[in-house]
């Protein structure tokens, strides 16, 4: 079982390298799907995800078609749409089995995902809850940490460290 997050054309270095560093830390693969809204070689986005790059397991795609072939071939993958049109909460207990690879795809920073996409995955559609009247949208960043940290919940944390202990503990 592996998790993942997929970002249709990001536009936003910093919030790519803090996704890429959320799935550093949560052994998350993460997928990108051209064309992005800088250069990957950019000093920014490798600083935004510091020196994590490396721990990285990274897919690019041509575009969301390119994506969606890989998808299909992976007998084991459930489609998660993040978006805020959907009737589902992402939270919606049992959700996240630990038998399927479960792929969180979230759209663009400043139109989200294709309207016609979204319609014929209606079904895979989920939402965070949130204020609508305050805010048009969640931080791209804020929202893939948000959903895989709730899979990874109903997932009992598998392959994580819940407790750690450092050489010079500052609890300790």
């Amino acid at each position: 079982m592996t998790n993942h997050i997929v970002l249709f054309e990001p536009r936003i270095h910093f919030n790519t390298g803090n996704i890429a560093r959320t799935c550093a830390a949560t052994n998350t693969h993460l997928h990108l799907i051209r064309p992005f809204g800088f250069e990957v070689t950019d000093k920014n986005l490798k600083r935004a995800g510091l020196d994590y790059w490396h721990k990285v397991d990274i897919t690019y795609h041509d575009d969301l078609e390119a994506f969606m072939t890989c998808f299909n071939a992976d007998e084991a993958a459930q489609l998660h749409l993040i978006t805020k049109f959907a009737e589902h909460d992402y939270s919606e207990k049992g959700l996240y089995t630990e038998q399927s690879n479960h792929y969180f795809l979230l759209g663009r920073e400043d139109t989200g995902l294709p309207e016609p996409f979204m319609r014929e995955h209606l079904e895979k559609a989920l939402r965070i809850p949130m204020n609508d009247e305050h805010v048009r949208s969640l931080n791209l960043s804020n929202a893939a940490a948000i959903v895989i940290y709730e899979c990874l919940r109903q997932q009992h944390y598998q392959g994580l460290e819940l407790v750690h202990t450092y050489e010079k503990d500052k609890l300790k």
